[in-house]
């Protein structure tokens, strides 16, 4: 199964946002390159939330060209197997966190937004940082930070807050 392939049946799996779920099957029913970066309309992007449940917390990287706090994520690879796979790359290369495991039950949501680079059709994942777990920084970010659940809205965009309390109603 190809990436695109498992994007789509991912997406129509998907419960919620169907509005926006809809948006990203007609991407990807109009551009079939519609998950990678050369896609100039937009692509499919995959992230994930990097969460601590027993100490209530959450990982956000300081992204370096956007300058702002955001979870871990970013463009799919060649190599992805799975919209899955690529989320969970993307949080073990910017959270330097090996051993990271995806909550069950697919994507916690989905987030469009505009990007320097085109439109990201962002499916986002969560993911538990396991015991004793220590962060690195990559060199895609600026800082690396563990925030408490009620401080994520001082410091980052609406669209992470959303995340985080989607991420907490799952748990």
């Amino acid at each position: 199964m190809t990436l695109y392939d498992d994007a789509v049946l991912v997406l129509k799996a998907y419960e919620g946002q169907e509005g926006l779920r809809q948006t990203y099957l007609d991407h990807l029913a109009a551009h079939p390159d519609g998950m990678w970066k050369s896609c100039a309309a937009g692509h499919i992007t995959a992230s994930a939330l990097v969460i601590d449940p027993e100490r209530g917390r959450v990982l956000l990287t300081l992204h370096k060209k956007l300058r702002m706090w955001l979870q871990m994520g970013g463009h799919c690879e060649p190599e992805d197997t799975s919209l899955r796979a690529a989320a969970l790359r993307e949080a073990t290369e910017e959270s330097g966190i090996a051993g990271l495991t995806l909550l069950p039950g697919g994507p916690v949501r989905l987030d469009r937004h505009h990007t320097p680079c085109a439109w990201h059709l962002d499916v986002q994942y969560a993911a538990v940082a396991p015991d004793g777990a220590v962060e690195a920084i990559s060199d895609e970010s600026l800082d690396l930070r563990w925030f408490a659940y009620d401080e994520v809205a001082d410091v980052a965009d609406e669209s992470v807050g959303r995340l985080v309390e989607a991420t907490r109603a799952r748990l």
